[in-house]
């Protein structure tokens, strides 16, 4: 068994932090969100792992996430040439993939739910191809699936006006080598693009074997600022169980509740109020840290109010007298400012940007 991850596209969405960057780099509680799907696959015992990369960022995904060894597992990059659809990147992989079984999984979707169990039905039902599914109030944004009572999937339809369902496919497909052929019959869709959701149709339409099983936790699509800020509650809430300091905290700072602050990092007269993670070697002075904040390496924060924020690796912010409310600060952006106006700020900052309020 094998597995690929989808680390490429353009990441327009996440602009302007994706112009420099990947999407899938963006931190989520101070860790890559392309990580937590390397972390969710070799769970399952899937050590073999090819990452699909663009040009455009693919380098900076290999110098970040390197060969697999803190993993335990063997990471293969494929080059993706042009972002020409799910089903191309399948087609590019082909020679990595060969006969193999294999799970795609979108390099910047995150799910709580253990792979394990649904590796094993696949393969003990010699399945052609496992979707994964999860009702959403919103059906027309996704691809969505219509299903029969025992799971099999009758239909699959793209982003529909009219949609049969409300369950959506979620970005994570087990598939048998069936799938490739599948692939090789269908034509791109108006946008252009091999979509898998017609290639999987595909396989219906030629009977083979296709379920789908309903996910019972979150699942999250970091795709937009918000949705990243919701991805970064959600990850401190379940996964920043205990309060750790390494750091040096002064005898005027104050730290309440599951607060992780790391190795080299010094607060001074700060207030922490958790789940918060602060990472290594970074500065705070002055401020007070709200709730569901991660704060990466190398940040220097003076006279700062910060609440439901992600501030990424060498962001320098100073004199903002108004709260930083639902932002994501690039980085190594700077921030700074004169005199207070508003109550509250709200950011999107991308990377090496300086801005000064006056």
């Amino acid at each position: 068994m094998k597995a690929i991850i989808l680390s490429g596209g353009k990441g327009t969405r996440l602009r302007p932090l994706t112009y420099t960057g990947a999407k899938q780099l963006v931190p989520v509680a101070n860790k890559p969100i392309l990580w937590y799907g390397i972390e969710s696959i070799v769970a399952a015992g899937i050590t073999d792992i090819g990452i699909i990369i663009s040009p455009e960022t693919g380098e900076e995904v290999k110098t970040k996430t390197g060969n697999g060894e803190q993993f335990g597992a063997n990471i293969t990059y494929i080059l993706q040439d042009k972002p020409a659809g799910l089903a191309h990147a399948v087609k590019t992989a082909r020679p990595f993939l060969g006969d193999s079984p294999f799970v795609m999984y979108l390099g910047d979707n995150l799910i709580q739910d253990r792979l394990s169990p649904l590796l094993n039905i696949f393969k003990e039902q010699h399945m052609d191809a496992l979707i994964m599914l999860r009702p959403v109030p919103n059906p027309t944004a996704f691809g969505v699936a219509e299903v029969d009572s025992q799971g099999k999937v009758l239909r699959l339809v793209e982003k529909p006006k009219v949609p049969p369902s409300n369950l959506a496919l979620v970005g994570i497909y087990f598939f048998d080598k069936s799938i490739h052929a599948a692939i090789d019959r269908i034509q791109p869709s108006a946008r252009g693009e091999l979509e898998i959701t017609d290639a999987i149709q595909n396989l219906i339409d030629h009977n083979l074997h296709v379920e789908a099983s309903q996910i019972e936790g979150w699942w999250l699509d970091t795709g937009k600022k918000d949705d990243l800020l919701s991805a970064n509650q959600i990850i401190l809430d379940t996964c920043l169980l205990q309060p750790v300091v390494a750091g040096n905290i002064d005898e005027k700072s104050q730290i309440s509740g599951r607060v992780q602050v790391g190795e080299g990092s010094t607060l001074i007269n700060c207030t922490v109020r958790g789940p918060v993670t602060i990472g290594k070697g970074c500065h705070l002075e002055n401020c007070f840290i709200g709730p569901y904040s991660s704060i990466a390496d190398q940040v220097h924060l003076v006279d700062v109010d910060v609440e439901h924020s992600v501030i990424l690796q060498g962001a320098k912010i100073s004199g903002i007298h108004q709260r930083i409310v639902d932002s994501v600060i690039g980085q190594r952006a700077q921030l700074h400012a004169a005199p207070p106006r508003p109550k509250a700020l709200r950011f999107m900052i991308g990377d090496d940007c300086q801005i000064e309020l006056t």
